[in-house]
């Protein structure tokens, strides 16, 4: 289905309740069948210091299968899972990133990384899986390779913001790092692979038609040429970052360029946007609404341009903190909230 020439709505299917306080951060599980066989896992992280894991039942329905707890003493921020599916990162407000490992039908923390200074705000895998990134309010933004036996060593400390990191996210397809900041930039690290020492190759702010206040999150299409950036400008920016998949090192990196900005949209910070497999842009903001963004066919003019495809008002009663697309059903996203609840939505055809 071509989603421009339809009608469409998003339905509400399940609201997930039980945290205790406001829901931060989500992660589906890319291979959910390397934890149990599930058909579809997702994980959600709250100021309730713990992590909860939502697997597919029978029914069709996600319900909770695990809490975990115990492990963080203060904000979970953000969750992640390895592209194998079987570990998941955590990163809290109490200065450490948790690694979790699916064993037996149970996950264990077998891992504790420790060395910023204080709240860790976005933790991140490479494609690869060989690498990790943790990102704080400290300004820097650390890089862990992953070693055998669960131990995961720190290769790289990397200061360029002036203030606290938001979200640090891997390219799909090269080992290339985005972070973006409280300081209304982006970044764009690489590993110059002559002396394995990782570079920032690129830094887009005000000057080069980047954003005019904190930069919230970062996202890639599932091809990577294109990356949504969101701001408490209540902007959504949309960059080319097609050059990265044809870098073989940070020699001559070629510039990534803005592409387009979708202003408008939104009354307050857009906390969060995501990418579906589909093209599909979706955006969560404090003014408690969901938008869709789609690019326009067909368009004449070289550049291309998005457009919105729908709004839904009051989506939460509160602040959206997070919206992730399932990368196994490209018609189903998740939204969470302060309100302290998880949205299960379906992208649907009006007929």
């Amino acid at each position: 289905m071509e989603l421009l020439d339809s009608s469409v709505d998003l339905q509400e299917v399940q609201k997930l309740e039980g945290h205790a306080d406001r829901v931060w951060g989500l992660a589906w599980n890319p291979a959910p069948h390397n934890c149990g066989g599930a058909s579809a896992m997702l994980a959600s992280c709250s100021g309730d210091k713990t992590l909860r894991i939502w697997q597919m039942g029978p029914t069709h329905h996600l319900d909770c299968s695990t809490i975990l707890e115990d492990t963080h003493t203060r904000t979970v921020r953000s969750c992640a899972w390895s592209p194998c599916g079987k570990f998941l990162a955590t990163a809290s407000f109490d200065s450490t990133t948790a690694i979790w490992k699916y064993v037996g039908g149970d996950f264990e923390c077998v891992a504790t990384l420790e060395g910023h200074e204080n709240e860790v705000k976005s933790v991140t895998w490479s494609s690869s899986g060989t690498f990790l990134a943790t990102c704080s309010r400290d300004k820097t933004v650390w890089i862990w390779e992953v070693q055998p036996g669960d131990e995961y060593d720190c290769v790289a400390v990397l200061q360029g913001h002036s203030q606290d990191v938001k979200m640090v996210q891997w390219h799909p397809l090269v080992d290339v790092l985005v972070s973006v900041s409280y300081d209304n930039s982006i970044k764009v690290w690489a590993e110059d692979g002559d002396s394995d020492d990782w570079h920032c190759v690129q830094t887009l702010n005000e000057g080069s038609s980047g954003h005019t206040s904190t930069v919230w999150s970062v996202a890639f299409n599932s091809s990577g040429d294109r990356m949504v950036t969101s701001s408490d400008d209540l902007t959504l920016k949309i960059w080319d970052t097609s050059s990265a998949i044809s870098q073989t090192d940070t020699e001559g990196f070629a510039s990534w360029r803005h592409i387009c900005t979708l202003s408008g949209y939104h009354g307050r910070t857009i906390f969060s946007a995501h990418w579906s497999s589909e093209g599909v842009i979706a955006s969560g903001a404090g003014d408690d609404a969901l938008c869709l963004f789609v690019e326009e066919k067909g368009n004449s003019v070289e550049e291309p341009s998005y457009r919105l495809l729908l709004k839904k008002e009051k989506a939460h009663d509160m602040d959206i903190n997070s919206v992730r697309w399932n990368p196994k059903d490209q018609r189903i996203l998740a939204s969470a909230s302060d309100d302290g609840t998880i949205k299960i939505w379906e992208l649907r055809e009006i007929s």
